[in-house]
């Protein structure tokens, strides 16, 4: 019982990612049963994994309620017939009463035969009841926090998205952040994602169940969150024409939306099974260098001044953000094309022997 509640003790009081002592074992270890059976259909695989978050959570209460009651039923089977016995008829003393007579006793409405004749079984009945409310008020408060936490997530994700006029696409983002070249708003409307992105931030540090609720859309995933905020920071400083928009560049919600965007995503990186993806070195050069290119043209169409030399210094700065994006998209349920939407959105980029031509 001491080792089932310091597990629900750091989960939910501590509230830590990755403090948990039985609890981060058994979320993966559900995960990854659930991830093996969405391997083994591809039509259904998204289908599959968006039940992954609430089978979780439902799991996760099972497995701390059986660990509670299992750990009241070793301590009550030994005095099963003696101090603990109905108040008529003959006393079971097999493990399963033992354990419905614990169940009963952790329970907020009790009931059964069986109760307690002596000072120390009454303490213990009253002691299990007392942690059976304590336990159960401590869940439902942190289900309503875990959702309201994905709620907010997904609301980001959607601004984000909206942002992008649903394309997922940061130069998108961009050119309408900057309507005619205008910088005026820019700053103040990125401002204003950034106390949502920290929110989420410490949301996922504080319930690491948000780490397995996967929508079948990939504008709700983590990674597409991360993936558009920091190539909108790595555009902003490498494809706009610093002599115009260095106010812009310079800015503090830029700063913030970068370091956020990292702070997320390493968060996931550190505690969630992620898995190693990427391109040979080559051709992920290639992929970054015509990303970079279109996006300067994207933002050339709506009379925004840019960089055309800053495909270098991009693809530098993209090096040291798009591996976390690349190794976290794969692990919770998504293609790296669902990520990257503006290199997809280029038809001869999707064409495999269009790029062995160009690495040619």
């Amino acid at each position: 019982m001491l080792l089932f509640l310091a597990d629900i003790f750091l989960t939910i009081l501590y509230a830590r990612a990755g403090t948990g002592l039985l609890a981060p074992g058994w979320n993966r270890s559900v995960w990854a049963v659930l991830r093996a059976m969405a391997g083994r259909t591809r039509s259904r695989h998204g289908t599959i994994l968006s039940y992954a978050g609430p089978l979780i959570v439902v799991s996760l209460i099972a497995f701390w309620s059986f660990g509670l009651t299992l750990g009241a039923a070793l301590m009550i089977h030994p005095e099963l017939g003696g101090a603990i016995r109905p108040s008529s008829g003959e006393a079971s003393t097999d493990m399963v009463t033992a354990l419905l007579v614990a169940g009963n006793s952790l329970s907020i409405v009790g009931g059964g035969d069986y109760a307690p004749h002596s000072t120390g079984t009454r303490l213990l009945f009253l002691t299990n009841s007392l942690v059976g409310a304590s336990v159960l008020s401590l869940v439902l408060s942190y289900l309503v926090q875990v959702y309201a936490a994905l709620r907010e997530r997904n609301a980001l994700a959607l601004s984000i998205d909206l942002m992008t006029d649903g394309t997922g696409d940061a130069s998108e983002m961009l050119a309408r952040l900057l309507p005619g070249g205008e910088a005026s708003d820019a700053t103040s409307e990125l401002g204003d994602l950034v106390p949502s992105l920290a929110a989420v931030k410490e949301a996922h540090h504080f319930y690491p169940l948000l780490f397995y609720f996967h929508f079948r859309d990939p504008l709700y995933s983590v990674s597409r969150i991360g993936f558009v905020i920091l190539d909108l920071t790595a555009l902003i400083e490498h494809a706009l024409d610093r002599r115009r928009y260095q106010a812009v560049a310079d800015s503090a919600a830029v700063a913030a939306l970068r370091r956020g965007a990292m702070l997320l995503l390493g968060t996931v990186e550190r505690h969630f099974p992620t898995v190693e993806a990427g391109l040979p070195d080559a051709a992920q050069t290639w992929r970054v260098r015509k990303s970079f290119a279109l996006a300067v043209e994207r933002l050339a169409r709506s009379r925004i001044a840019v960089w055309d030399d800053g495909a270098a210094s991009y693809q530098v700065d993209r090096r040291a953000w798009e591996p976390l994006t690349r190794s976290i998209a794969p692990a919770v349920g998504y293609d790296f094309d669902d990520i990257d939407k503006r290199y997809i959105g280029d038809p001869a980029c999707t064409r495999p022997d269009a790029t062995r031509r160009s690495l040619r």
